[in-house]
């Protein structure tokens, strides 16, 4: 690969996946503090990512893939979703969740299309992938770090920073390598697309289990994504999307240890360290304080294990188990299950636990019972860990070379 491709790609990957840290991690502070939002709100518009990411492989598969070269719809995309998310910042409560699930319907798209644009400009993609795909994780980090600096995490001006960041990367898209339609005269079907053709996986019992503990232990998951941020600044966390990124940061070290350990300690030890992590976050979070911050800055670092050695060890595994004439279609049914069906029950669920123990003062002040609330996803987490240290077995043989 030139080196000028390889700028193009790593620049492409930096802004993807800037433009979602920028507004993201941040947008369950600006409902509550901006729209005064309720947390069902709140949960309903980070429940629009888990909706998209149903309907997205629909789109780049029956129509992405067949018609249209990857760049140019990518960039299309990204200047409509420009739009957009300066729009974000000009309706109230009520229209803001209608904005979001647009453009989370135009977003989620272009992370198979950035890939699939990056995949087609590589000689050997399982040593290049990586080392394009960690400027996503850096782009992440820059936005959470800037938002911060700039001081803006409870303003539109998040929204208005991933704005203008979307209309760089639209432009970008069309100087990016031609990725011409790989689907192109070829029959796809839904069946095809939501990967049922791995429903024979479901034959062994490990993966069952290991398939549904995925699914539960995004409930936990969804309490992070959607009101992490709101609880660091309520409780008074300074700069609380900067300190955000210590978890990006983990999960960026961690993962160098994935395939070491993936093959040492054996796939059921790696998922229960990861299941295990959720449980003791919510932990640390729920009895953390200014005061003990530590146990704040232990719940966010904790997110490399956390992401890391369920779903990144949970994608290994997958593959491994469905092997080289299904792989495709079993890596497609678990990103479906996990941050399409078990998203959405986790951010309607959190948002329901987070209103539940809301308290609203008579001079309009809100505050939450969070240690109950933390509580929470804490033994959703221990449920799902006793129940797959009982009824997973699988031998140690599943490893990577």
């Amino acid at each position: 690969m030139k080196t000028k491709i390889g700028v193009l790609l790593s620049s492409m990957m930096f802004l993807q996946y800037y433009i979602w840290g920028a507004w993201y991690v941040t947008m369950g502070t600006y409902m509550g503090t901006v729209l005064k939002s309720s947390g069902m709100d709140i949960g309903a518009a980070y429940s629009a990512g888990a909706i998209a990411t149903i309907i997205s492989p629909f789109f780049v598969g029956m129509i992405a893939d067949r018609f249209f070269a990857a760049q140019k719809i990518m960039g299309v995309l990204h200047l409509v979703g420009a739009a957009l998310l300066y729009y974000a910042t000009q309706v109230n409560n009520e229209s803001f969740y209608w904005v979001i699930l647009v453009y989370s319907l135009l977003y989620m798209p272009t992370i198979a299309l950035s890939n699939s644009v990056a995949f087609a400009q590589m000689t050997d993609p399982g040593k290049q992938f990586p080392w394009i795909r960690v400027f996503g994780t850096l782009g992440w980090i820059a936005a959470g770090l800037i938002i911060s600096q700039l001081g803006i995490e409870k303003t539109a001006g998040t929204f208005q920073v991933a704005a203008l960041v979307s209309v760089l990367l639209g432009v970008l898209s069309f100087m990016l390598p031609n990725t011409p339609p790989k689907g192109k005269g070829e029959t796809t079907n839904a069946s095809a697309i939501l990967g049922t053709d791995a429903f024979v996986l479901f034959k062994t019992r490990s993966f069952s289990i290991f398939f549904i503990s995925a699914i539960l232990i995004c409930i936990p998951l969804s309490f992070y994504y959607g009101f992490a941020n709101p609880f660091l600044n309520e409780i008074g966390l300074a700069n609380a999307a900067g300190k955000m990124t210590l978890g990006q940061m983990s999960e960026a070290l961690f993962i160098l240890a994935i395939p070491f350990m993936f093959n040492k300690v054996g796939v059921k030890n790696m998922l229960i360290l990861g299941i295990s992590a959720w449980l003791l976050r919510y932990v640390f979070f729920a009895y953390g304080s200014i005061d003990s911050s530590w146990m704040l800055y232990a719940g966010i670092i904790l997110h490399g294990i956390c992401y890391d050695f369920f779903f990144v060890t949970g994608y290994m595994y997958t593959e491994k188990k469905a092997g080289e004439k299904i792989k495709n279609a079993a890596q497609g049914l678990f990103t479906f299950a996990t941050y399409g069906v078990g998203m959405f029950i986790g951010t309607k669920y959190s948002g329901s636990v987070v209103d539940q123990h809301k308290t609203v003062t008579d001079a309009g002040v809100t505050s939450h019972d969070w240690q109950t609330i933390w509580l929470t996803p804490a033994i959703i987490a221990g449920a799902v860990l006793i129940v797959f240290i009982l009824f997973f077995k699988e031998k140690k043989e599943t490893s990577v070379a």
